[in-house]
């Protein structure tokens, strides 16, 4: 039902991620709330390109340990090609019409999220058995200083606050749902349902995965077991992963050249380059796609741009960090905080008005701390 569909767009969301417009807390803070929004977006697309090269340099490795034996040299694939790769396969599907309307796009990448979570769950405890021992400490990653663990900790944190990304599109969610009943009833029902699925593979595969390798717990916690054995049910799993990310790429893309290309069009309604359209035929097939040269130049654009950025910082925690870092407050935390103040009429001054901007602030800082530390990170790993 449309419960199920909303619950299915957060967890791919969540997972790869009433509702009230952000209007309601002025037209600064509605562009402002816009132009962050876009940003993410753009830099969920950066992330996603450097995952999708881990899981398939996770694949390659494990079919050649496979095949090759655990001797051989199969640490040595980069993932500067597979970035390509991914690229050409979102140039592609970026001018596929009306693929925001996808409807089984969502359903299809719930599922592959819900595979692999599973999957990534069940070899972490698997691996915890096999071990005899919980591996890791309370005290984290050893650092050579108490500098570096500071930056460590905050790095985690821009890490953690970026697991938290379904206020992106949540606006895109609501609007997808079909009433009665009310969205916002089935937005609340669908958000708690998906987030209490969402924290419990959260939690599983984080605390699973640092009690089997500890210290040494990789990004991608499906590249991480050990000669990649079993090697089908690792395969199976990056597989999934990717299947994930090639739908998730476009469901954050999508929204970002809807609003370019709508800009474009008002306020250059005489352009052929905007506004001619041009049928372009399939080959060996029937369908004809109807492209507009700022549709082809700009997708096009935006996805050689993101592999690009992805290619040049190649960093999976720190990238995300950063991401976290930049877009946790304003957006999951300032801007719904303000909404509600101003829908509810919370007077200056009060307990609930206390307590709600104390709750801002603290959460302010935490994103400053963990800023800072990924990008310190970031830059530690490039230039150091």
């Amino acid at each position: 039902g449309t419960r199920w569909t909303a619950v299915a767009h957060i967890i791919t969301a969540v997972i790869g991620a009433g509702v009230l417009s952000l209007a309601w807390a002025g037209e600064r803070s509605h562009k402002a709330g816009g132009v962050l929004v876009q940003a993410n977006l753009f830099g969920t697309a950066i992330a996603y390109t450097i995952t999708s090269a881990t899981s398939i340099r996770a694949i390659r490795e494990s079919n050649c340990y496979h095949k090759e034996g655990h001797q051989a040299p199969c640490n040595s694939y980069g993932d500067g090609y597979n970035m390509l790769a991914f690229g050409v396969v979102q140039v592609v599907m970026s001018q596929i019409p009306d693929f925001h309307n996808m409807e089984w796009l969502s359903i299809l990448a719930a599922i592959m999220s819900f595979a692999y979570a599973v999957i990534g769950f069940g070899l972490g405890f698997a691996k915890v058995i096999e071990n005899g021992e919980i591996k890791g400490s309370m005290t984290g990653v050893p650092a050579a200083n108490t500098a570096d663990k500071i930056w460590l900790a905050f790095q985690a944190i821009g890490d953690i606050a970026f697991a938290y990304p379904y206020s992106l599109i949540l606006l895109e969610i609501q609007d997808t749902l079909k009433s009665p009943p009310a969205e916002n009833k089935t937005m609340k029902k669908a958000s708690v349902t998906a987030i209490f699925i969402t924290t419990f593979f959260y939690l599983a595969c984080g605390c699973f995965g640092y009690a089997a390798f500890g210290v040494a717990t990789p990004g991608n916690l499906l590249s991480g077991f050990g000669f990649y054995e079993p090697y089908w049910l690792i395969d199976f799993a990056n597989a999934c992963v990717l299947l994930h990310l090639v739908g998730a790429y476009q469901m954050y893309a999508q929204p970002v050249f809807a609003y370019a290309e709508a800009w474009f069009t008002t306020n250059f309604p005489d352009s052929k380059l905007v506004n001619k359209h041009y049928n372009l035929s399939l080959p060996s097939s029937k369908h004809v796609i109807t492209v507009t040269a700022l549709r082809l130049c700009f997708r096009t654009a935006y996805v050689a741009v993101s592999t690009a950025i992805a290619m040049s910082f190649p960093y999976f925690n720190q990238i995300l960090g950063v991401l976290g870092g930049l877009n946790f407050w304003p957006l999951s935390i300032y801007f719904p905080v303000e909404m509600y103040l101003v829908q509810r009429r919370i007077g200056a001054w009060t307990k609930e008005w206390v307590l709600l901007r104390a709750f801002s602030l603290g959460c302010l800082i935490v994103s400053i701390l963990a800023l800072m530390g990924s990008i310190q990170g970031l830059f530690s790993a490039k230039f150091g």
